[in-house]
Order: structure tokens, then C-alpha cells, then sequence
């Protein structure tokens, strides 16, 4: 990341500005691409010291690339990632990120936080450091995201205090998502707010389908940003009160289309572009921001429009210095695109240097090594006898049923007899299972949408907690692919009807990156979701879905390992009523 510039470094751009001195660097032909005042020029740009010194009639230096009229923009930001969920390091998830144009992430690392608490948070940022992407941590408010649940980790107001003092490039408390514990005034929750707030940073939201009164209160807490909007309504009674929209489109919610509509002339400078969760295969067919790019030109706004928000609007919105446009002063990080329809990334340059070209990176990135603590991070309790439903209190009891809705966070509730779940073809049994070593708790609980399986899935990437889920239709197949999991330290697993194993990614560090690259990630991740399809799933993305199913701070029915979850109240409940 670049730090400030001493007097003598102003003195040579200074210097190099007024045409005095050469470049380092000259773009020369570039039609750029300016996110003031949305005007397209053709003309050239002189770096010095990983900054923009000028645009214009520059024409000496010690390196001239000429773009011959191809379009260039500012550095593309993805206002809102969990790296880990793309199952990668942060050096890995840069090596595939870089070449796609994206050269700075809002990152929040509440998912390792939740397993291993700020010894996790030193891992990422310590794996950050000397990469050709700028990762600015957010510092998670919601560890553990709930009291329902039971987390590897608490960080409390004394913990994000310390955080924030060790991490000063950071700049929001992470997403808010306990917004019922915010709602109720909760103590710790709004200490931490103040704490932000006192220290200049923003704070992230997290409120699905919140509105009217509740909606207000969580505004005035002074909570800043929304990327659970999945309804033109729901993010513009946001935006009306203030809020900025982050309109996200990852691997599992895809809310582009929906919210698009919101974007004109009065609410553009309010809305950016984020992924939140991206899997690493389609990170590296599709890519990030640029993916979402050419989606959203492709559904009518204007090419311009969509850059602004994928890059100076997050800057913006999160003080990222010298970041988001191309202009005197702000650092080099720019990107070659071949037109502003497909936005084809032919470069990518970071301060200055030539980081990437044709869709590969030129840098050797190596590895990290997490501490051990990360790698032994799976202790299951005994499972014998543990996954079996409970039994209906009575004739006619109802059970009720998690209902996935594809390519979206939020699940339904349903209501089903005993007879009406045996002869259910597309019903599942679900479990969560503690694997932190702590409560040894096991929930179990029943879901619709997944498809009429013939065997089981198991996986320690379940938010936010991330305990073990197992999703199955029989209690021996169930401890079969957790056992499967455990025995990796951590990762995905699909078994077979007779616990036949079919495929596992281990997922060493923490239970929830990988530490090969994304390519060998992206292709084990493949070979899991053929086998999730030839054990009877419909999902496209399986383990994505089911990694969800444990978040109790998204509507309407969760499961975590302390039971089921009704989100609207806030409160456990049984299965069976």
C-alpha cells in the first residue's frame, strides 16, 4: 500500500508535472476514462513514483507504453469481500483478482475472525502485506454474529478498540448484523459504533428487508452502507434516508438486475459495486467488478455511469486516498480495457508498474504460511446417534422446514406434517455441528430446495461461525462426509448413499481457505458440485447455499448449532409446534 509521499518524492513529481524532468512511465494515446466529469479524452498520462503526475502533452520518459486508443480506467475497488469465502489466501485470491482489473477490496475477515479472533485478523493482514492489491480491512462488529450461536472467537468493544489501533488503514467497523441487538440498544454493540464513529470510520450495515421505524433507528445508530438489499423498494427507502447502496453481485446473491433501476442522475453518487462472496472459479472465468461491469452495460447503464461506481464512489464513500480516478496526484493504479461494453482487461497497472497483461500476472506471488493454530481449528464432538430428528410430540405435530431460495440469502419457513415429510421428495435433513471445541452442541433440523439427495454433504464454511454443516438424508451418510471434512482439518465434502466418499476440497487454514491456488481450488470445487449433482442436487452452487443456512441475522429461518432460528423474532425455536 502507498504510503505518502516524503518531500523529495513531491519534489520529482512536482517536477515532472511541469515537464522539467522525465517520467518513470508514459501512457501514451489513452482515451481516459474521467470520473468527475464523465468526458472521454484521448491523450496521454506520465507517472512518477507510482503517482500521476500529469495528463496531457507529455511525451518524455524512461518507459513509454503506447495504448493506441484503447480505453483507460482508474484501478477497480470492490466495495464489499470476504476473502475467505472465495475459499483462497489473500495472495492467492490476488493472483486471480489483479489480472481482472481489481487493485483494491473493502475486505471484511469476519469469517476467520469467528474461528480464530484477532490472531486471524493478524494472519490476513500479515498475508496482505507486498501484494499487488490493496486490501483495506474492515474490523468485524459481529463476532460471534449472534448470541444464538456458538463462535470460535468474541470480539468485544475491547477487541475492535485494539484493532482498530493495530490497523490504521482500515476504514469501517465491519457490517452491523446483529441490527435486532442495535434495534434493542444493546451496550457492546453501540460502544463499538461510538468507537468507530469517534475514530473517523464508517460503519457497514447489514439489515435485510429492514424498514420504516426499525429502519430509522439502525440509520440513526450510525450505520452507513447496506449490501443486503435484494428489492428496488428495500434500497430506496435506504438511499432516501441517506444510506449508500452497495449493490452486490457475487457467486450465491445476484441482486444487480433488481436494484439497477435505482441508479440516475440524483442517486448515482450513493450506490457502488461489490461481490461479497465470489467462488474461485467464477473469479477466474468471469471475474470481479469487471464482471459486474459488462452486467451491468449490458442491462442499459451507461458505460461511464458503471465505472463511477465501480471505483470512485467506493473510494469515496470509504476515504481511499488517491484511489478510484485517474487524475494528477492520485496513484497509478490503472487498467487497459479494450472497449466499454465488454471492458476486455488487456493491463493492469499498480503505482505505476505493469502487474498484469492479456489476462495473466506478471509478479511471483508466494505463499503463506498461517500460524498452526490456523490449521487445527476442527475438533468435533462424537456424532453416534447424535443427527437423528427428534420425534414428533404429538399426532399431527408440524415440523418446520427451511426453504432455500436460489440465488438469494434469504430462506422461507414451511410448515409440514410427518406424513407430508415422508413422502417429500426434495426434503433434507440438516445439521450444525460445533467444531470449535467449546459447547460440543449438535442442532438438527429439516430444508426444502436442495433437491431429493441420495447421500450427504458436509462443510466448515457456514456463516458465520463457521461450525460444521452436514446436509444429507441419512444419519450414517451425514457422519460419513463429516468425518470426510475433519480429516482434511476443515473443508467440503460430497459422499455417496453408503457413505461412499465422491469428492473433498480440504480447506486447511482456519476450516476455510485453501492453501493451493486458484486454479487447483476452482477445479476440486468443480468436481464437488458434479458430485453434489449426480447425488440428486439441483443448486448450481450447493455449498454456497448451504453455507448460508446457518446465518441466523438473514430472514426467515436459520440453523445454527444451537438450534433453529426464526429471524423475524429473533429467538430459537423447535422444530416441531
Amino acid at each position: 500500500m502507498k504510503q505518502q509521499q516524503t518531500v523529495q518524492g513531491l519534489q520529482a513529481v512536482i517536477a515532472v508535472a511541469r515537464g522539467a524532468v522525465a517520467a518513470d512511465l508514459l501512457l501514451r494515446d489513452a482515451r481516459i476514462v474521467n470520473v468527475f466529469n464523465g468526458d472521454i479524452t484521448r491523450t496521454n498520462v506520465a507517472v512518477k513514483n507510482g503517482v500521476i503526475a500529469g495528463i496531457g502533452d507529455y511525451t518524455v520518459a524512461l518507459e513509454i507504453i503506447d495504448l493506441a486508443g484503447q480505453y483507460l480506467l482508474p484501478g477497480l475497488i470492490d466495495g464489499h469481500i470476504h476473502i475467505e469465502s472465495s475459499m483462497l489466501t489473500p495472495p492467492a485470491f490476488a493472483a486471480a483478482a489483479v489480472p481482472h482489473g481489481t487493485t483494491a477490496v473493502v475486505a471484511d475477515p469476519h469469517e476467520i475472525a469467528n474461528v480464530a479472533g484477532l490472531a486471524g485478523l493478524r494472519y490476513m493482514v500479515e498475508a496482505s502485506a507486498g501484494l499487488p492489491l490493496d486490501f483495506f480491512y474492515t474490523i468485524p462488529s459481529c463476532v460471534p454474529a449472534s448470541p444464538l450461536e456458538t463462535a470460535g472467537a468474541a470480539l468485544g468493544p475491547a477487541e475492535v478498540a485494539q484493532a482498530f489501533a493495530l490497523l490504521s488503514s482500515s476504514p469501517a467497523l465491519a457490517e452491523m448484523m446483529n441490527y435486532p441487538g442495535v434495534l434493542a440498544g444493546e451496550p457492546a454493540l453501540l460502544e463499538k459504533i461510538n468507537g468507530a464513529r469517534a475514530a473517523g470510520r464508517q460503519v457497514d450495515g447489514h439489515a435485510p428487508l429492514l424498514s420504516g421505524r426499525d429502519l430509522n433507528a439502525y440509520i440513526a445508530a450510525g450505520i452507513t452502507t447496506d449490501h443486503e438489499n435484494s428489492m428496488a423498494q428495500e434500497a430506496r427507502e435506504k438511499l432516501r434516508l441517506g444510506m449508500t447502496v452497495l449493490i452486490r453481485e457475487g457467486s450465491a446473491a445476484k441482486n444487480l438486475l433488481a436494484l439497477l433501476p435505482l441508479v440516475n442522475e440524483h442517486t448515482w453518487p450513493s450506490i457502488a459495486f461489490c461481490s461479497d462472496d465470489r467462488h474461485p472459479g467464477d473469479l477466474l472465468a468471469e471475474g470481479g467488478i469487471d464482471h459486474i461491469l459488462r452486467r451491468a452495460v449490458a442491462a442499459g447503464l451507461a458505460p461511464l455511469r458503471a465505472v463511477q461506481l465501480a471505483t470512485i464512489n467506493t473510494a469515496r464513500h470509504y476515504n481511499l486516498k488517491g484511489r478510484g480516478a485517474i487524475a494528477p496526484g492520485y496513484l497509478a493504479d490503472l487498467v487497459v480495457v479494450d472497449n466499454l461494453e465488454n471492458f476486455g482487461v488487456e493491463m493492469v497497472f499498480k503505482e505505476g508498474r505493469l502487474v498484469a497483461r492479456a489476462g495473466k500476472l506478471l509478479d511471483n506471488i508466494p505463499a503463506s504460511k498461517p500460524a498452526e493454530v490456523l490449521q487445527k481449528s476442527v475438533h468435533l464432538p462424537e456424532l453416534r446417534g447424535r443427527l437423528a430428528l427428534p420425534e414428533p410430540p404429538a399426532t399431527g405435530a408440524r415440523a418446520r422446514v427451511i426453504t432455500v431460495q436460489q440465488g438469494q440469502l434469504l430462506t422461507g419457513m414451511q410448515f409440514l406434517t410427518a406424513a407430508e415429510i415422508d413422502s417429500a421428495e426434495d426434503l433434507a435433513r440438516v445439521a450444525v455441528v460445533e467444531r470449535h471445541g467449546i459447547s460440543g452442541n449438535v442442532a438438527t433440523g429439516l430444508v426444502r430446495g436442495f433437491g431429493p439427495l441420495r447421500g450427504a454433504l458436509a462443510s466448515t464454511v457456514a456463516h458465520d461461525s463457521h461450525n460444521l454443516i452436514i446436509l444429507g438424508s441419512d444419519a450414517a451418510e451425514m457422519e460419513a462426509a463429516a468425518r470426510a471434512v475433519a480429516a482434511q482439518g476443515g473443508g467440503l465434502a460430497v459422499v455417496a448413499a453408503g457413505g461412499e466418499e465422491r469428492a473433498v476440497l480440504p480447506l486447511p487454514v482456519a476450516g476455510l481457505m485453501s492453501d493451493a491456488g486458484a486454479a487447483s481450488v476452482a477445479r476440486r470445487h468443480a468436481l464437488l458440485c458434479d458430485a453434489a449433482r449426480e447425488i440428486g442436487c439441483t443448486l448450481p452452487h450447493p455449498f454456497m447455499a448451504l453455507s448460508f443456512l446457518s446465518l441466523p441475522v438473514i430472514p426467515e429461518l436459520k440453523i445454527t448449532d444451537r438450534g433453529l432460528v426464526d429471524v423475524n423474532r429473533f429467538t430459537l425455536v423447535d422444530l416441531w409446534t
